[in-house]
């Protein structure tokens, strides 16, 4: 028996009424057991609007992302399902889109997706039919009732809630600037951004590019747990400079860890009077994001009420 879904999610409801955001990212299980993803999952619950579920991030083979977001969603966690354009045709593609709407998937961050070669399976055979502008205006059409070649979709459209991804920290800033109007043309209604280290660059980039758009965009938060994992970013992730009084502070703190929680917590109050929310990103140790929240005096999310219902 099939269960009506509502036509938005509780995270586009969020968005567009303005409130400050919270996302985290949980990556998919490497195998076939979900258990602890969903355990990660589990404590976000009631921190954050919403958990991003990576679509094979750096490449790397993992389960699918369609398939762990209905998980997520099964155990009252919404999710943001990604999607990158790197291992999929149009058609699969598009396929996957509509199997999101019936699954009841409401949001969907659209990717171009990392290379091949970046990952565990280099000699697979990448696809980048589209990239991530050409998936946005797809599932613009999709929402429109309309499939990629222009036909109309006879089972009904999707409402599907969709963003994208920005750098703030591109070191072209007409090219981030060209990219940006470029993606909100194509149909983007949120970004998640990078990791961001320069909070000048990020306040520059909300002034004079994003703000006037009045589209939410979420500061890409990291964890960082040592100098030495600070300093691995700064070798192998390209735009990104951690910088050394960060560095510093990590180096000379008698419990690295809990001095990068500070950091990201001082992030997260820097990010809040810049932009419309945050996305966190704490790899393998999700479990500490609510301890973040905490640090950066951010309260549990409110419980919609019991009779709210969906335009």
């Amino acid at each position: 028996m099939l269960v009506s879904q509502p036509t938005i999610s509780s995270f586009q409801a969020a968005a567009q009424s303005g409130e400050f955001l919270i996302t985290a990212e949980v990556c998919p299980p490497k195998g076939g057991n979900p258990t602890h993803m969903l355990e990660m999952a589990q404590l976000l619950k009631g921190r954050v609007h919403a958990v991003n579920i990576t679509d094979g991030s750096r490449a790397v083979l993992r389960m699918s992302s369609l398939a762990s977001s209905v998980l997520l969603q099964q155990i009252g966690v919404e999710p943001i399902c990604q999607v990158a354009c790197r291992d999929r045709n149009v058609i699969g593609l598009q396929a996957d889109l509509m199997g999101a709407q019936a699954l009841g998937i409401r949001n969907v961050l659209a990717l171009t997706g990392d290379p091949v070669k970046a990952g565990d399976h280099p000699t697979a055979r990448p696809v980048f039919e589209l990239e991530s502008v050409r998936l946005l205006q797809l599932i613009r059409k999709l929402n429109a009732g309309f499939d990629f070649n222009d036909k109309p979709l006879p089972d009904g459209a999707t409402e599907l809630f969709v963003g994208a991804a920005v750098d703030p920290q591109c070191g072209s800033w007409s090219g981030l600037q060209r990219r940006f109007e470029r993606k909100l043309a194509a149909g983007a209604q949120f970004f998640q951004s990078q990791l961001i280290s320069d909070f000048d660059r990020l306040e520059k980039f909300m002034t004079q590019i994003a703000a006037p758009c009045n589209t939410p965009v979420l500061a890409g938060i990291f964890l960082l747990k040592s100098a030495k994992n600070a300093q691995f970013i700064n070798r192998n992730v390209p735009g990104v400079q951690i910088p050394d009084h960060l560095i510093e502070r990590l180096e000379c703190a008698s419990d690295p860890l809990h001095e990068g929680m500070l950091i990201a917590a001082e992030q997260v109050r820097a990010a809040r009077d810049l932009c419309q929310g945050v996305h966190m990103m704490a790899v393998k140790r999700e479990d500490l994001i609510p301890k973040i929240l905490d640090l950066a005096k951010i309260a549990p999310l409110q419980e919609p009420a019991a009779n709210f219902h969906y335009c």
